[in-house]
């Protein structure tokens, strides 16, 4: 049973690492594709 929930709280701090990770990615990426845009504009 302990193993059992080791496991479980080790699954959700990875998600939770992962979910943030994706998101900065995310975030890079639409700031990286305004900078394009505003420089294609000039």
């Amino acid at each position: 049973m302990k193993t059992l929930i080791r496991l479980t709280l080790i699954a959700s701090v990875l998600s939770l690492v992962a979910c943030n990770t994706v998101r900065g990615i995310g975030q890079d990426i639409g700031k990286l594709g305004s900078t394009i845009e505003g420089t294609a504009k000039k």
